[in-house]
Parts: structure tokens; sequence; C-alpha cells
């Protein structure tokens, strides 16, 4: 049998993914399950392209690094347009089937703290939410216990004759990403010096404020939608997610903006 464009995509097998739960069922619900799922989608292919980005900086290949950045810049802004697509729900759209969800949570998505344990903001918290033995747990353990992003592109620099400091290279690698006044001091200097770094480190910074742009778009898409309410599974909703914003993962690349 050839091979088609269906068989190849598994087009049916997709299709096929969308169950709505709710009596009816309710229109907008086909809207919410194809938003999140396609989310769970480009957080698989990021983690793909992070992955890379990772092998890169410990191979010392920094242009490529940089097209891998690129390509998961595109990404994040991708994320943050299809809000626009949920937003056009309405609060009554939204409660016509919120019951079905019951436990369910977008705060349980186990590839989005995947990407935030890549990203080097380790919670151990998170670990603790998904079952023992279970491919999520095992997943987050990996990344939990491997180097981020800022700790393999710190590595590189220092392979490369920068003076990191000793102390953030043997950082234990569960451990969450903290300012240096060392690491600032080398990238001063890189900003000064080595225009080809430099962009390497904008690009990172990209990253880091797409992903808060992101994560403020989120909250108030869940206020506009769900007002102070808990959120679905008993989260915290507003609440919580407001306490995840100006978080920077890479806080070193913030900080050094003052002294110029």
């Amino acid at each position: 049998m050839d091979l088609t464009y269906g068989r190849y995509l598994k087009i049916d097998e997709l299709l096929g993914l969308q169950e709505c739960r709710s009596d009816g069922p309710e229109h907008d619900e086909m809207l919410f399950i194809i938003i999140h799922q396609v989310y769970e989608l480009w957080f698989k292919e990021v983690l793909h392209e992070a992955d890379m980005l990772i092998a890169i900086n410990e191979e010392s290949r920094l242009d490529s690094g940089a097209h891998q950045l690129r390509r998961i810049l595109k990404i994040v802004k991708t994320l943050e347009a299809q809000l626009d697509v949920l937003e056009t729900r309405t609060p009554l759209e939204f409660q016509s089937f919120r019951a079905v969800l019951e436990s369910a949570s977008g705060f349980q998505s186990a590839q989005f703290r995947e990407l935030e344990y890549i990203l080097g903001v380790k919670d151990p918290q998170h670990l603790e939410r998904f079952e023992e033995g279970s491919r999520e747990r095992f997943c987050l353990e990996q990344r939990y216990n491997s180097p981020s992003i800022w700790a393999t592109f710190l590595a590189y620099l220092s392979g490369a004759g920068f003076a990191i400091p000793v102390d953030v290279l043997e950082r234990d690698v569960t451990a969450p990403t903290v300012p240096s006044a060392g690491v600032q001091e080398v990238l001063s200097g890189i900003y000064r010096t080595r225009p080809d770094l430099t962009e390497l480190c904008e690009s990172l910074t990209d990253l880091d404020e797409g992903l808060q742009e992101w994560r403020y778009r989120h909250v108030k898409m869940v206020q506009r939608t769900i007002g102070a309410k808990i959120g679905s599974g008993g989260s915290l909703g507003v609440e919580y997610l407001q306490s995840t914003l100006f978080s920077p993962a890479f806080p070193d690349l913030w900080e050094i903006r003052t002294g110029f």
C-alpha cells in the first residue's frame, strides 16, 4: 500500500483524539480540547529543540545554537498567539462544560514542567504531583537531574576560556538558577568585546522574555474566563499564576543591564 499524507501523519488517529465529555456535547469543549492538545504538541517540539540546543552547547557549536534558539522563539510566539483563539470563548461558554473536567487541570501538564526544568526553573514539588513509576514522573526526574540550557551555556563559556566561577560550574544541577556576580562580570565583558556571543545572549534573553510574556497572557486569559475562582483541579487559579510572573529563568542576563 502506497504511503499517503494521511497514513504518514496518522490523520485518522489524530482526528479521533478529540473526545468531548459534556452532554450534547457543548460547542466550546471541542475548541478547549484542540487548543490544549496543540499546546502539548508544541511543548514536545520545544523540548526536542531544547535537547538539540543543549547538545550543541556541549559540543561547542554555538553557531548552530543560534538557529535552534530562533526556532524555539518562533514557537513561543505561536504559543502566545493561540491564546487569542482561546479568548474568543466567553466565561459562560467555559462554564457550560467546566464541570466535566473534574480534577483535570493544565497545572498537571508534565511537559510544561519539563520545559521549566530544562530552563533551570527546578521546583521539586512538581515531581510529587505525578505517580511514581509513571512515564511523566520518569521524564520529569530525568530533566530534574540534568543540566539546564543555562548551565550548559556557562560550561561552554568556561571551556572557551571565560572565567566562570568554579562554584557556579559545580552547582548542583537540581538547584534553581540564582544570580552570580562572577557570571555577570564575564557577561558584561562579552557584551563589550564579543558581538557573536552577545547575539546569542540576546536570543536567550528573548526566550526568557517570551516565556514571561506567555505567562502574563495566560494569567489574563484565565482571569477573564474564571475571574478569581479556584482553578480546575483545585489549584489557586489566577493567584497561583500571578506568583509565577516576572521570575526570569536567566537572571544574570537581566542583572547586567543596569551596569551598562
